[in-house]
């Protein structure tokens, strides 16, 4: 029994690693209504993938993701003619693991609104994203800064403006 006592600080910390391991493999889409959807990585990885080239650090790279509007589209949130009128309050405010947050006009997602696409990226060059950036990532090919080119993500909540 003491051995087993000895052990269990051990087993704790694996069993916390395990959980926020699978936690981070999915990404959770919650609608202006408070509806939530849990979309797992490797649904996303299963979604027709765009190539964005960037510079990151001052340095070429290419992610693959998915487009966010294709992601939102999953949850059931309604863009293109849907998006207008009041709806034009909308802004998708995204939530990282390590607490960081960065917010977007829903308009600024939709391809009907937007030129440029906004991606929830799982690659990098080719390869799965490392820990520090994964395993998704926003990125914002056009915007002069990084800022929101969001690591960890794990929330995408569509938020009413007032």
């Amino acid at each position: 029994m003491r051995h087993l006592r000895s052990q269990l600080p051990c087993l704790a910390c694996c069993l916390l690693f395990f959980d926020a391991a699978l936690w981070a493999q999915t990404v959770q889409v919650i609608d202006a209504q408070g509806h939530s959807t849990t979309i797992t990585a490797a649904e996303i990885g299963n979604i027709a993938h765009a190539t964005v080239s960037v510079r990151d650090h001052d340095a070429p790279a290419q992610y693959q993701g998915i487009p966010l509007a294709a992601l939102l589209a999953m949850a059931g949130i309604q863009l293109g003619d849907k998006l207008k009128g009041p709806r034009m309050t909308e802004a998708l405010l995204v939530e990282a693991a390590d607490g960081y947050k960065a917010v977007f006009a829903l308009a600024e997602v939709d391809p009907a609104f937007a030129t440029r696409e906004i991606i929830l990226a799982d690659k990098r060059d080719g390869k799965p994203l490392d820990a520090k950036e994964g395993p998704l990532r926003i990125v914002v090919p056009g915007d002069k800064r990084a800022a929101r080119w969001v690591r960890q993500v794990t929330i995408l909540r569509v938020v009413t403006v007032k």
